[in-house]
């Protein structure tokens, strides 16, 4: 199985991006297709060995599309100058049309060579040919339109062509009626109408790509961090390259004020780092030779030498832009409605026009009237606030979250982040800062605390827990050497053996004594350092404890005042943790957990979550990402604290890349107001369509209320700007401050 992101031209409406999706979903070997209307791309999963590229780019094509190839970036750019002077001549000359077509009915002075009174033929020829300039200026919506109908997935641009074309012909009818002599039509003509509802629908987009580019803009953000050109040093000689020219192992350099290129490791040189905008850290880091750098980061003070280890899409930021882009394509379910009714929300209306034209004609109404009203109800009834409800929403969202550090893998999480009723919580690296320090010995051998710690550190040094990295951490602060391991093997959950000059040594917690039924005569001891906080690390040897080590942590500082918001919120909140009793309980009491699960393996984490979900909660589940994979993969929401380097966590929904506590509220926060504006957004799509389909159906003439095909164009922009509008609230969420 293989994924692409496609670009797509030639979206307008969600009925497009549904029929799109539609079609694509029934070709043999596409195994999942996804199209998103706001970024106008489709995902596609497909069976390699039956499909290539340019066999899913045909079937594009087939239904009425254009791919423009695989979506690399989110482009975010200005409406030309060109488009803007377009805009504005085609607003002036549908000014003069309205004048010359409407201005003698509201007494306007009016030219005698184009009065419709006394020189018809110049009046109607007048309005022919600035009719002729509106069908040029909306040529693709009537030809979108065409394609659409032909392939069996109507969508806007179908309702809207079928109803200019059908006014210019009937005005063009009239117009040769007119010519001929009979001048009764000259006040029954639909040029107007025809060239005005093109105006306003190439307004409507005008506006509506203006909001979307914004919608965009916090996630193309990220693309702009990195800079355009790097320099590169090729046998001690610097050239400037783009940053495509550079390759895995090039030698990178960054002079103070300028920007990593790509991300790396220091080879040569010292500087202070601006990683805020990956890891919300506002002091500069100090970086130093072996140290990563990660690309878009600034150097403020130094001059540094890096070897390139991640270049184009594989580097942090393409990372990041790659999940938000994927998030954003995912469906949140609450979507499925309106997709649902948006599939044949066109074809219905089509039939209701027709139906109520020919109910028009057989109950003797004027053939003008009844082409009026079809008209009317052809383009009033827009889909494309129905469309966007949704996707607009969950885009604004998704850059609000990527502007925040917060990478949401699948947009479903931004509708059921508000649900969670239970969050538990991985207590190394997650409620603490996972930066251990050896903070007490218990030394029950003849060997000295430093020729331990170095046998420890020894084998430690080949863990990747986080209790590992205390004791490396400390041997090369006291410039310890580490010993050669002749064999070592990690025991996941137990702990780590090693044998270092014949001799075998066991490393870890109590449940690795129970592992090899080794005898623990220091029960007490374990308590004495269990009681002031520490992790409790045995050394065995010879089958014999030799040492017991208290290993300490520090709380994360926001974790008190995050557990507080999440009791105030009445969500449950639990320790889960493979650590001790007394010490994961005297932690979790400083914090305000009262449920402690401790003494657990990480194959048992995944049945604690199983159990909570058989009692009907909602769970999420926020651990580091090592240990904790079962339990992420098997909760509701999986959220991984992250250091801001590796992000490609698979067991994971939610990476908080900012590797703050807060994060969870604002993602709790921005799930909330997502949902209700997504709902309200829904509403008043439905309550739009729902009352003026009547009113152009004209079941309200009778209390005077009625529409011609013009409003009904001003009133379908309305409805598409008020989605947008509030769709643009969500980047006001207030958020915890982290």
């Amino acid at each position: 199985m293989k994924k692409i992101i496609l670009a797509i031209d030639g979206m307008t409406c969600s009925a497009c991006s549904n029929g799109l999706e539609k079609y694509l979903n029934k070709q043999e070997g596409i195994i999942n297709a996804t199209v998103n209307l706001v970024m106008a791309n489709a995902t596609v999963e497909y069976d390699e060995t039956l499909l290539n590229q340019l066999q899913i780019e045909k079937f594009i094509e087939q239904a009425g599309f254009k791919s423009l190839g695989e979506f690399k970036e989110i482009k975010f750019e200005k409406k030309s100058k060109k488009e803007k002077i377009k805009f504005i001549i085609f607003t002036i000359l549908a000014i003069l049309l309205m004048y010359i077509s409407m201005g003698h009915m509201i007494h306007l002075p009016t030219l005698q060579i184009i009065n419709p009174h006394t020189n018809g033929t110049n009046y109607v020829i007048s309005l022919l040919l600035l009719t002729i300039a509106f069908m040029v200026y909306g040529f693709d919506i009537l030809k979108n339109g065409y394609k659409n109908l032909i392939h069996k997935t109507p969508n806007m641009d179908t309702l809207v062509g079928i109803g200019v074309i059908s006014s210019f012909l009937y005005s063009l009818y009239g117009m040769y009626m007119i010519i001929k002599g009979n001048h009764s039509y000259t006040m029954n003509l639909y040029f107007e109408s025809a060239a005005i509802v093109i105006y306003f629908i190439k307004l409507g987009r005008y506006i509506d790509g203006i909001s979307k580019d914004k919608t965009k803009e916090a996630i193309s953000k990220l693309v702009e961090i990195t800079p355009e050109t790097a320099v590169i040093k090729i046998d001690g000689v610097e050239k400037e390259v783009t940053l495509d020219e550079i390759q895995k192992g090039d030698t990178v350099i960054s002079k103070p004020g300028e920007k990593i290129a790509v991300d790396g490791e220091i080879i040569l040189g010292k500087a202070h780092m601006d990683e805020s905008f990956i890891t919300g850290e506002s002091k500069p880091v100090s970086k130093e030779v072996g140290n990563k750098v990660i690309a878009g980061s600034m150097n403020y003070d130094g001059y540094i030498e890096y070897k390139a280890e991640k270049i184009g899409k594989e580097s942090t930021i393409s990372e990041i832009v790659k999940l938000v882009v994927e998030a954003s394509n995912t469906k949140a379910p609450i979507a499925k409605i309106a997709d649902k009714v948006s599939g044949y929300f066109v074809p219905t209306v089509i039939i209701i026009a027709i139906i109520t034209f020919i109910v028009y004609l057989f109950i003797g109404n004027d053939f003008n009237v009844a082409l009026s009203t079809f008209v009317t109800i052809l383009v009033v009834a827009c889909p494309c606030s129905l469309g966007l409800a949704t996707p607009l929403a969950i885009v604004v969202s998704e850059g609000l979250c990527a502007s925040n550090g917060i990478l949401v893998k699948k947009s479903e999480i931004l509708e059921n982040a508000q649900k969670i009723n239970a969050i538990v919580f991985d207590k190394t690296g997650t409620l603490t800062y996972g930066k251990l320090k050896i903070a007490e010995i218990l030394n029950y051998s003849e060997i000295e605390n430093t020729q331990l710690l170095q046998l420890v550190g020894s084998i430690e040094s080949k863990s990747t827990h986080p209790i590992g990295k205390a004791f490396t951490d400390y041997m090369e602060e006291n410039k310890i050497p580490i010993l050669e391991l002749e064999e070592f093997e990690n025991v996941s959950g137990y702990g780590i053996i090693g044998k270092v000059k014949s001799e075998k040594i066991i490393i870890g917690n109590s449940k690795i004594l129970e592992k090899y039924e080794i005898e623990n005569k220091y029960l007490k001891d374990e308590k004495s350092l269990a009681q002031k906080g520490n992790s409790i690390v045995y050394v065995v040897k010879n089958n014999e404890i030799i040492a017991l080590i208290g290993v300490n942590d520090i709380v994360r500082e926001e974790a008190k005042n995050v557990i507080e918001i999440l009791n105030k919120n009445k969500i449950q909140t639990i320790m889960l943790t493979g650590d001790n009793k007394e010490t994961a309980e005297k932690i979790a009491k400083n914090i305000g957990i009262t449920d402690v699960i401790s003494n657990v393996l990480p194959s048992e984490k995944a049945n604690v979550i199983k159990k909570l979900k058989s009692e009907n909660k909602f769970v999420m589940m926020c651990g580091d990402g090592i240990n904790d994979s079962p339990a992420l993969a098997n909760s509701d929401i999986g959220v991984s604290v992250n250091s801001g380097t590796d992000i490609a966590m698979d067991s994971s929904d939610v990476i908080l890349m900012r590797n703050d506590l807060n994060s969870i509220i604002n993602l709790i926060n921005i799930s909330k107001k997502t949902t209700i504006n997504i709902k309200q957004n829904l509403f008043w799509a439905f309550f739009y369509n729902c009352l003026m389909i009547p009113i152009a159906i004209g079941l309200l003439k009778p209390i005077g209320i009625s529409i011609n095909p013009m409003i009904a164009s001003i009133a379908m922009v309305f409805s598409s700007i008020t989605v947008i509008l509030n769709a643009s609230r969500l980047r006001n969420i207030k958020l915890n401050k982290i």
